[in-house]
C-alpha cells in the first residue's frame, strides 16, 4: 500500500506542443495592422485571418513577395509574442485564386505521432531512470528523482524537433 501511495506522487511533467490561441491573435492583429501601414503595401488587397476556432491562419495577397513579406512580419510579431514560429504549419504550398495568391496555415496545437516517437526514443536513448508515455497530444515523463527530470528536460530542449516545446504541469 505505501508503495502504492508512493507512485501516486512520483514528481512528473507533461511535454507538449501547444500556441497560446490569445498571444496568436494579438501577434496576427499587429502584424497586419504593421504590413497595411507599409508604404510598399499601399493599395495592397491583402488580408490576414486567423480563424481562432480551427486555428487556420488565411492569407491572401497579390504575388509571392508580398507573401513572403507577410510571413516575416508575422514570424517577428511571434518571435517578439514569446510564441515559436514552428507552431506554424507552412508545409501546405501556397496557390493562385484568380489574381490574388492565398496559403492556408494550420497552427499546430498538441505533438504529433512522428515528433513524439522521436522524442520517447530520445528519452529512452538517455538509459535515465524515468518512465515516457504518450498520453493524447501530450507525453508524460516521471520519475523518482527530480534531477533526472531536469536532465529530460535539458535533453529535450537541445533536440531538434520541427515543433515548438512546452514543459508543463511539472509535479
Amino acid at each position: 500500500m505505501l508503495n502504492f501511495i508512493q507512485n501516486l506522487v512520483m514528481p512528473s511533467f507533461d511535454i507538449a506542443s501547444k500556441l497560446d490561441a490569445q498571444l496568436m491573435d494579438n501577434a496576427i492583429n499587429v502584424a497586419r495592422k504593421d504590413i497595411l501601414n507599409r508604404w510598399d503595401f499601399k493599395d495592397s488587397k491583402s488580408e490576414i485571418d486567423l480563424n481562432k476556432k480551427d486555428m487556420v491562419l488565411m492569407i491572401t495577397t497579390e504575388n509571392d513577395m508580398r507573401l513572403d513579406a507577410i510571413l516575416d512580419a508575422i514570424h517577428g510579431r511571434m518571435i517578439k509574442q514569446g510564441l515559436d514560429p514552428r507552431g506554424l504549419d507552412e508545409s501546405k504550398a501556397h496557390y493562385p485564386s484568380g489574381t490574388m495568391v492565398k496559403k492556408e496555415i494550420k497552427i499546430r496545437q498538441g505533438l504529433d505521432k512522428e515528433a513524439a516517437k522521436k522524442i520517447l526514443k530520445d528519452i529512452k536513448d538517455t538509459k535515465l531512470k524515468v518512465t515516457s508515455q504518450i498520453m493524447d497530444d501530450i507525453i508524460r515523463v516521471s520519475s523518482k528523482n527530480i534531477s533526472d527530470l531536469q536532465a529530460v528536460i535539458a535533453i529535450c530542449r537541445k533536440g531538434e524537433y520541427d515543433v515548438p516545446l512546452q514543459f508543463i504541469n511539472m509535479k
